[in-house]
C-alpha cells in the first residue's frame, strides 16, 4: 500500500463504517451515499478504488440492483487498469447512475481531505 493509501485509509474507513451503519439501519440510500464518499476520497489509491467499487456491487446485490451489480463489475476492471496511471476522472462519484468517465465536482470538505493526504506523499 503506497502513502496515500495510508494517509487516505482513516477517511476512506469512516465513510465505510457509515455505509455499514446506515445499511444496517435500513437506510439504503444514504448507505450508498457514504460508499460514494469512500469512492471520491479513496479513487487516487488502486486499494481503496477497487475495494469501494466492490462494496457498492454488493450494495447492488443486496438491493437486488441488476444496473448496479454489472455497473461495478465494469468500473472494478476500469479501476484494476486505470488507477495506477491517474487515469479516473476526478471527483466522481463511482455509482452505475453517473458516466464512469464523467469528472465531477470535489466537496470542499473532500478536496480539503484529500490535499492533507497527499501533504504526506
Amino acid at each position: 500500500m503506497n502513502k496515500f493509501s495510508k494517509s487516505i485509509a482513516p477517511y476512506v474507513n469512516e465513510e465505510l463504517v457509515k455505509a455499514t451503519q446506515a445499511q444496517e439501519a435500513g437506510e439504503y440510500s444514504l448507505a450508498f451515499t457514504y460508499l460514494e464518499n469512500a469512492h471520491v476520497l479513496g479513487q487516487e489509491s488502486t486499494y481503496w478504488h477497487v475495494k469501494v467499487h466492490y462494496l457498492m456491487m454488493l450494495w447492488g446485490f443486496k438491493q437486488k440492483n441488476i444496473e448496479e451489480i454489472f455497473g461495478q463489475l465494469i468500473r472494478i476492471i476500469g479501476a484494476v487498469l486505470l488507477t495506477a496511471v491517474k487515469g479516473v476522472p476526478v471527483g466522481n462519484t463511482g455509482g452505475s447512475n453517473v458516466s464512469p468517465v464523467k469528472v465531477m465536482p470535489i466537496k470542499p470538505e473532500h478536496a480539503a481531505i484529500i490535499a492533507k493526504a497527499k501533504e504526506y506523499e
